[in-house]
């Protein structure tokens, strides 16, 4: 799990192109094959030996401008999770000085690259709203993706991780996710995910950190985090 990448060294939550491309490089090298999940919905059984899928949320313009040229050097693929309510817009939700890819530049990525996929659309804590929320959210989500000619996968990435965690609402929020069209949802984890999917509502990403050496990225890729 990705979000932002920059030019220049970074920590947290942004990436340095030279880390990005050494992780990249990595992947290939160990003989990795990456999935758009559009394909894995597709599938019962994966076919290479050693799988991954890599994310970026929040669908910035860096993504664009740094990610993509990488992952086209390398054949890999990447899904970009997208908050519709900020298309064209900055991260409102957080310092606002990063740019959010408008419909035009959606639009202009490679479907052979990149896939895109639901952020939500105002990118708020799913746990923190009612279900009449989170269905005006996911509703609003549809008419947006559809207003800008967008093919979206019908998955969600859940902003911050956050989803409900208590009996009966994870029930009801899961059901009210599938009875809106969305096959799978996406937590954090820090867990390796296995494939077939256990709970296809709770699937575990790796949340990659910007200071991370390829030592650390390496172990991580194999083990995840060691509770």
């Amino acid at each position: 799990m990705y979000h932002n990448i920059t030019p220049a060294a970074g920590e947290g939550l942004t990436i340095g192109i030279a880390h990005f491309e050494a992780q990249c490089k990595h992947l290939v090298s160990e003989g990795y094959v990456t999935h758009h999940f559009s394909d894995i919905l597709k599938t019962q059984q994966l076919s290479a030996k050693r799988n991954c899928v890599i994310t970026f949320d929040d669908a910035y313009v860096n993504q664009m401008e740094y990610a993509l040229p990488i992952l086209q050097k390398y054949k890999l693929k990447a899904t970009f999770f997208v908050p519709l309510a900020y298309l064209g817009k900055t991260d409102m939700w957080n310092t606002g000085d990063l740019e959010v890819m408008d419909g035009s530049q959606l639009q202009s990525l490679p479907t052979a690259t990149i896939e895109l996929a639901y952020h939500s659309y105002d990118h708020q804590k799913y746990n923190e709203l009612s279900s009449e929320e989170i269905e005006v959210d996911t509703q609003r989500c549809f008419e947006v993706a559809e207003e800008n000619g967008l093919q979206f996968t019908p998955i969600l990435a859940y902003p911050y991780g956050k989803f409900p965690r208590r009996e009966p609402q994870q029930s009801r929020f899961f059901q009210q996710l599938q009875d809106n069209g969305l096959q799978l949802g996406l937590r954090i984890g820090n867990r390796v995910e296995k494939f077939p999917f256990r709970n296809p509502f709770e699937l575990n990403r790796i949340d990659v950190k910007g200071e991370w050496g390829l030592l650390k990225f390496k172990r991580r890729l194999k083990f995840a985090k060691i509770f």
